[in-house]
């Protein structure tokens, strides 16, 4: 069914759809001006303070839960405008999705990750990084919960601000260690899961940088530099795509689902081989009818990796959210029972109404302040396109399944962002080879000089190094942080 507007062309279901998320993109440039922004983020803060009132009731640590679950909002927004930037930020960077459309999928996905398969157990806090026994009452506990939601929430929010997409995770691993720390000492700590959590600074970006690479030296090896690409991508295509989909049905059955179901990693691996080679076979005549008519160039090959990166982005915003609302809840949980069985050893399940502040706080804060941080991931880093996005894309859910395995803790941002340094610095080492072939072919070809070898870099080292930096600074920073903030919480209440 079509209709035709006053210029006389056709406009389907399908654009309609996306003049929706143009109107949202329009939305959300409005409320992204000065003061909009921050007024909403004051309200829904209040209104998570409210919340926490409504459902807590009148007890002897109201005041203390709600709050917490202003700091809780607090967090979720400054994951939203951080964090969903390295699942976006590839598709709109690639031009797959305008920023309102991925704004759109992101809202609906992170959401329904997070009430959907979100709030599996806090086992202890945070990982195991602290023994809360250590603390010695129920009291000091809280304390320190509180200065560790807000100083990861702080960090993050800076980092957000000067443009450096950093881990949410581990801000708060180092928010509830210096809380730690300032409360029991450095024995409080446990130093094995910290060494590993460290590790996994170096472990993530290389290994989803590695294999972001590789897919993109397969596709520029068996499609771009053949002779007929369309009939190498008749073959190649569904196979790739075979692979995401095998790929993300291992990921979403390890962590996306968990908390509807345990799987092991065999299990999940022989369900994610199961519909990979359905999708194989499903994307062979989807893939032929795509390619008919498309003339031989690299252009022509980004329509048929457009709908697989949408479909991806919306995938890892659903993992997510189940995975990552813990961040923003996880010591608000802790903190919302020990006000009410004053019990503070025990795993700590996340109530419904701690779920729904952190859901809705990831939306808004995606929304309100998240194009920022979607457009340097997507473009400032290196240029995308459909294909190397798509390798960066497949790269995340690959890197976690094999972290996994190994029982490394990761970061999905450290991953999403390794991914882009990874296809960054693939083109340059590839135009660098291929520019050393040409030369040898024509060794009367002029050279380039150090200023213009230093201008087709391909990856900015700007950004390179500020997101470093921020990188292995942020647990110690937030760590450091959450001490001083712990420090004076005591002082005032004590």
């Amino acid at each position: 069914m079509t209709n035709r507007n006053d210029d006389g062309r056709h406009l389907d279901t399908l654009d309609r759809d996306l003049a929706r998320f143009s109107n949202l993109e329009l939305a959300t440039q409005y409320v992204s001006r000065p003061m909009v922004g921050p007024g909403i983020s004051i309200l829904f803060v209040v209104l998570a303070g409210l919340l926490a009132l409504l459902f807590l009731g009148q007890t002897t640590n109201t005041l203390i839960v709600v709050i917490a679950a202003c700091l809780g909002a607090y967090m979720a927004l400054n994951i939203g405008a951080n964090d969903v930037a390295n699942n976006m930020g590839p598709a709109v960077g690639a031009n797959a999705l305008s920023m309102g459309g991925a704004i759109g999928i992101a809202i609906v996905f992170e959401s329904a990750g997070a009430l959907i398969a979100g709030g599996d157990v806090v086992s202890t806090i945070a990982k195991g990084i602290i023994e809360p026994e250590s603390m010695g009452d129920a009291q000091t506990f809280m304390w320190a919960m509180m200065a560790a939601l807000l100083s990861a929430a702080l960090w993050v929010n800076l980092a957000t601000w000067v443009g450096a997409p950093v881990s949410t995770t581990h801000s708060v691993v180092g928010g509830v260690m210096g809380a730690g720390i300032a409360a029991a000492g450095f024995a409080a700590v446990t130093w094995p899961t910290m060494g590993a959590i460290a590790a996994s600074w170096v472990i993530s970006p290389v290994l989803g940088g590695a294999i972001a690479a590789g897919f993109l030296w397969l596709i520029k090896s068996k499609i771009i530099y053949t002779p007929d690409k369309i009939a190498a991508a008749r073959k190649w295509v569904p196979i790739l795509v075979g692979i995401m989909a095998a790929a993300f049905a291992a990921y979403l059955a390890l962590k996306g689902i968990k908390k509807l179901i345990k799987i092991d990693i065999l299990t999940a691996l022989m369900i994610g081989a199961a519909i990979g080679v359905i999708t194989w076979l499903v994307m062979i005549p989807v893939i032929k009818k795509q390619s008919e008519g498309l003339e031989n160039r690299n252009k022509s090959l980004k329509v048929l990796f457009g709908i697989p990166l949408v479909v991806s982005a919306a995938l890892l915003s659903f993992a997510h959210g189940a995975n990552d609302v813990a961040n923003a809840v996880g010591p608000l949980a802790a903190i919302v029972q020990v006000a009410e069985s004053g019990d503070f050893t025990q795993a700590f399940s996340i109530p419904a109404w701690v779920m729904i502040i952190g859901a809705f706080g990831i939306s808004f804060g995606l929304f309100l302040f998240g194009p920022k941080l979607i457009r340097m991931v997507g473009g400032q880093i290196t240029k995308l396109n459909p294909m190397r996005a798509y390798c960066v894309a497949l790269s995340a859910a690959i890197t976690v399944i094999v972290a996994s395995w190994l029982g490394l803790p990761v970061s999905s941002t450290h991953i999403a962002v390794g991914g882009v340094f990874g296809v960054g610095f693939f083109r340059e080492w590839d135009a660098e080879r291929r520019i050393k072939a040409a030369r040898q072919a024509m060794p009367d070809r002029p050279s380039y000089g150090p200023e213009e070898r230093r201008r087709r870099k391909l990856v900015r080292r700007s950004h390179f190094m500020t997101i470093i930096a921020a990188w292995v600074i942020t647990v110690p920073a937030a760590a450091i942080l959450s001490a001083l903030i712990f420090f004076g919480i005591t002082a005032i209440v004590g």
